[in-house]
């Protein structure tokens, strides 16, 4: 299967992309393939999350911007995930209005709305998808929010469309990992 060139895409979106400070992402659908399994009491209810997304977000959080996690979803297996392993800047929990923990983690990074993407696959999504900067979403979301974004990924929920995202980013501003030479 012949892949998108993302330098290319990114260029379309360039204007917007530019002003990108705040990264922002749902969970359940976006960042996993939307599937939850009991972990034990300990753990609770769990997801599987795609490495390259997690990389991708630390590569922006490297290249100074920052990464938010606003999700309708509550569970410990979630929050270890994005506070101990990846220590996103914001993480966002437990209220499918979003717009409550869109709005604190606008106030808390100082930004604009147009220096914000967002990234969500729900309905509940629509009304952060249509505020921010940059906007998109996955192929296999409702009608309603495809209509809504900037930007349908080509990878599917849990499959790095978080990552294909963030690439879309550093295409446009010119973000490069800081990799150790030999």
């Amino acid at each position: 299967m012949k892949r998108r060139n993302l330098k290319e895409v990114a260029k379309k979106f360039q204007k917007k992309l530019k002003k990108i400070k705040v990264a922002v992402f749902d969970v359940d659908g976006i960042l996993t393939p939307g599937y939850v399994f009991w972990d034990g009491q300990e753990i609770g209810w769990n997801r599987h999350f795609n490495v390259y997304d997690g990389y991708g977000m630390n590569l922006l959080r490297e290249a100074g911007l920052k990464v938010a996690i606003i999700t309708g979803g509550n569970s410990d297996g979630v929050r270890r995930r994005f506070t101990e392993n990846l220590k996103v800047d914001y993480l966002m929990m437990g209220n499918e209005d979003k717009r409550e923990g869109y709005n604190k983690v606008k106030a808390q990074a100082g930004v604009k709305d147009e220096e914000i993407m967002y990234i969500g696959d729900e309905l509940f999504d629509i009304p952060l998808l249509k505020k921010v900067g940059f906007s998109a979403t996955v192929p296999n979301a409702p009608m309603e929010v495809i209509a809504a974004v900037d930007y349908v990924t080509e990878r599917g929920s849990g499959e790095g469309c978080g990552r294909e995202v963030i690439d879309l980013i550093r295409y446009a501003q010119n973000l490069k990992p800081h990799i150790l030479e030999f």
